[in-house]
């Protein structure tokens, strides 16, 4: 039996942070208590002197372009950067090529995953404008959900034709995560645009043109349909005040049926960015206002938005570095993603004990994922270890991405992730890997 045992740690979980131990046996939280003793001389012993431990964070959308795009990143290069960030589990999206749209190509998916990948995982099953039979097939209780680009972006698997999406509304018993954004309203804007600018378009212009009355639309229809049909729906990277108020903060939030995602650069990064980061920070939905900003952040506090997110998306900087209409949108982010969270904890914006929700149990609980989540005894051991007092600055010397870059080059972070536990095995200590850990193809209670 191999056994860690983490020694005076501050246990943020479930609402409160208490100082205590926590032992781990083979994969499992064994025990947690005020003081533990170790039971054999073979266990790891890491005293945490008033670091903060976590349950890993559970990021409901990453891109980690594998297979097909691997020149851009690959499940093994991501998911050892997700978890050096803190990231425990992650759920990856279809728009791969071959794009994941029947079970097989689905299937392989996983194979690679169950391979290569450091952090646990799940796949999206992505919808299209012709394949129900396909979504019908799908087993909710072996896959997170099904993914529907309901606006256009990298990969594009817009889904678009109205009679489609209801059908696909009224019979899937999956989870829905929708891309919103209305495709006409974009069209319109961008031609617009080209006509003024050409393809030289400046980037200052990608909120105006992908803007808030594109997701509004779209998010509101959406969640319309849901409502009529009763369909599970989960909004992702919600980018404006506007849309927050089309969501509810009833609890418990296992009996919401129409939840929302905001992601890091969404709260992180406004319009004010663009003049020094470029298509740095070029995502889909696009970075907004100050106003958009602060308010998904009261959002979130007020749990009208339910899950933390990454939405990491990396490209080659040769790609991103071209003008606006050839640049693709999207940025590598899971590295970055807690600490980041910890600077705005920092500056008094969030507390931890919101964050841990956010970013571990309330994406447990909304895609009904088996043991994980929580820092409880018998669940998996999913832990990270946070110093809150250890400045660094993000360069490219530490960039772990296979892109090479980060939107956060050059930010300089008080806090960083000093030990990494999946499945019971320390992988990431103090900017080593000193074990490699194998990610599990996570469960559900469904």
């Amino acid at each position: 039996m191999s056994s860690i045992l983490i020694k005076n740690a501050n246990i943020v979980n479930e609402g409160s942070i208490f100082q205590g131990d926590v032992l781990v046996e083979n994969d499992i939280i064994a025990e947690i208590s005020t003081s533990i003793s170790a039971k054999s001389s073979d266990t790891k012993i890491i005293d945490a002197d008033g670091q903060y431990l976590l349950p890993g964070m559970i990021d409901d959308q990453v891109h980690f372009r594998e297979p097909g795009l691997t020149h851009k990143a690959d499940i093994e290069t991501e998911s050892k950067a997700a978890i050096a960030g803190g990231i425990t589990t992650f759920i990856e999206m279809p728009n791969t090529i071959p794009q994941a749209t029947t079970i097989e190509l689905l299937e392989d998916k996983f194979t690679i995953a169950k391979e290569t990948s450091w952090a646990n995982y799940s796949f999206m099953f992505g919808g299209t404008n012709d394949n129900l039979d396909e979504i019908l097939k799908v087993d909710p209780t072996k896959v997170a959900g099904l993914k529907l680009f309901l606006g256009s972006s990298t990969g594009n698997m817009l889904v678009d034709d109205p009679e489609t999406i209801e059908n696909i509304f009224s019979k899937t018993k999956l989870l829905i995560s929708t891309h919103c954004e209305d495709e006409a309203t974009i069209k319109k804007n961008l031609e617009a645009h080209i006509k003024e600018y050409g393809d030289d378009i400046p980037i200052e212009k990608h909120p105006i043109i992908r803007s808030e009355e594109a997701c509004y639309l779209s998010s509101s229809k959406a969640i319309e349909l849901a409502k009529k049909t009763g369909a599970r729906l989960h909004v992702f990277h919600l980018s404006t005040e506007k849309e927050t108020k089309l969501f509810s903060n009833k609890k418990p939030l296992s009996e919401k049926k129409i939840t929302a995602e905001v992601c890091i650069h969404h709260l992180w990064f406004s319009d004010e960015d663009y003049k020094t980061k470029g298509t740095k920070i070029k995502w889909n939905p696009a970075v907004k206002t100050k106003k958009d900003r602060d308010g998904l952040l009261k959002a979130l506090k007020n749990d009208r938005i339910d899950v933390i997110a990454t939405d990491h998306a990396p490209h080659t900087w040769d790609e991103k570095n071209n003008v606006y209409t050839k640049a693709p949108s999207g940025g590598p982010l899971v590295q970055h993603a807690m600490v980041a969270l910890m600077e705005l904890y920092h500056k008094g914006l969030i507390s931890l004990e919101k964050i841990v929700e956010k970013t571990a149990h309330n994406p447990a609980i909304l895609f009904q994922i088996k043991d994980r989540g929580y820092i409880r005894r018998g669940y998996k051991a999913d832990l990270v270890l946070m110093d809150l007092q250890s400045p660094w600055t993000v360069n490219k010397e530490n960039i772990l991405y296979k892109c090479g870059w980060s939107p956060f080059e050059g930010t300089a972070f008080k806090s960083r992730v000093t030990h990494t536990i999946v499945n019971g095995t320390l992988a990431y200590e103090n900017l080593k890997f000193p074990n490699r850990s194998r990610g599990e193809r996570i469960t559900f209670d469904r």
